[in-house]
């Protein structure tokens, strides 16, 4: 028995040894040209999704105080602070009913820019008819921005447009 494994050809051997070095750093050469393909559009992609998150945080947001002010029957006001990343819905008297976080790499942008404040009334229409639009854009700025409406009579709408 000894005798068939002493007389085993070499080349059987080295054909089972495994891959060679120049082969490994070929193969990560070329994952590492492909990753460096794929990385910006990654980034762009992440940077998408960020601002359509927060612009559907900020849909729903207006949606809810809309139907708050119907339910309660008084004002609802939608506070936005920049410094703070946050919205706050506020009752007439100036409770505090719900606070929300905003994505910190998202830029906020309001027209006009004198509010900050978006009133809903129990009639479903906004407080001084004013026609409010919010631009939803990131950091990253090949990221396509995003723009909330809100309406005179409170039709709250979400379009894939705007400029940051």
């Amino acid at each position: 028995m000894n005798a068939s494994v002493n007389n085993r050809q070499p080349n059987r051997l080295m054909a089972n040894s495994g891959f060679t070095l120049i082969e490994l750093m070929v193969t990560i050469a070329v994952l590492a040209i492909i990753v460096s393909i794929a990385a910006p559009s990654i980034s762009t992609q992440l940077a998408n999704q960020r601002v359509k998150s927060t612009a559907s945080t900020i849909t729903s947001i207006l949606k809810d105080a809309k139907v708050e002010s119907v339910i309660r029957r008084q004002n609802i006001q939608v506070v936005y602070s920049d410094t703070a990343k946050t919205i706050v819905l506020k009752n007439t008297s100036g409770t505090v009913l719900t606070s929300y976080d905003i994505n910190s790499r998202s830029t906020v942008s309001i027209t006009p820019n004198s509010t900050n404040t978006v009133t809903f009334q129990p009639n479903k229409v906004t407080a001084n008819g004013v026609k409010v639009t919010y631009t939803i854009c990131d950091n990253n700025t090949a990221a396509t921005p995003r723009k909330i409406e809100v309406s005179t009579i409170a039709s709250i709408s979400h379009k894939l447009e705007g400029t940051c």
